[in-house]
């Protein structure tokens, strides 16, 4: 995001060449992204966008299970966009790769069947959080979906202790109602239906948690 609370991934600009090896080995990332991939049903002719896509692991993955689908990434930090590229070109794979903000997508009305976004939602403040929920109903389509993986509450006292490691990385503030489990209530409160907590996952830094949402149909009360 070109605002003064935008930070890179992990915080730390110098800490972007070891992002992909540090989320493969602390998160589970193979096992939570392919859960959600496979939550999402991803079809051939389907328009999909990977929110705050980093490196582009998960749309990479998304074509790879999808190859008839459009994928599309998002993302405010052109260094993680250039990684993306790299990747898409090693495995020739097409993507398409854009650099924008959540909070302003440069997409039309109804354009997307399926939006993801990973571990992205608690690095933003509560106020973009709300905006980004609206533009993500503004380019969904009547009964598209949203798919999310990111932390979630934990219930043992474990899990607890590893998820301040996640609060005192990326900040209190961003992370407070993401490890408090109010992500579904945020995306209904912005316009979606049907939100909840799918799956759940124990991590390094504590419970990585699935949600899935979804855009009202044609006519349906949005907000």
């Amino acid at each position: 995001m070109a605002e003064s609370s935008y930070l890179p991934a992990l915080r730390f600009r110098f800490l972007t060449r070891v992002y992909d090896p540090l989320v493969r080995l602390t998160t589970r990332e193979g096992s939570f992204k392919r859960r959600l991939i496979n939550q999402a049903e991803p079809r051939a002719g389907q328009r999909i966008l990977d929110l705050g896509c980093g490196t582009g692991t998960l749309a990479l993955m998304v074509k790879q299970v999808e190859p008839g689908s459009e994928v599309i990434g998002l993302d405010a930090d052109r260094e993680m966009l250039s990684r993306a590229e790299d990747k898409a070109r090693s495995v020739g794979v097409p993507l398409h790769l854009t650099e924008g903000r959540s909070d302003e997508l440069p997409y039309e009305d109804e354009s997307f069947h399926r939006v993801f976004a990973t571990l992205f939602f608690h690095h933003l403040s509560d106020e973009v959080k709300r905006r980004t929920i609206a533009e993500v109903v503004r380019v969904l389509k009547p009964e598209g979906e949203l798919h999310v993986a990111d932390w979630g509450r934990p219930r043992d006292p474990l899990m607890r202790l590893a998820s301040w490691q996640i609060r005192i990385l990326d900040g209190r503030e961003p992370t407070r109602m993401v490890v408090a489990g109010a992500l579904p209530k945020l995306f209904e409160a912005g316009g979606l239906i049907d939100a909840a907590e799918t799956q759940r996952l124990r991590t390094m830094f504590g419970i990585l948690s699935l949600y899935k949402a979804g855009r009202p149909a044609e006519g349906g009360p949005i907000g």
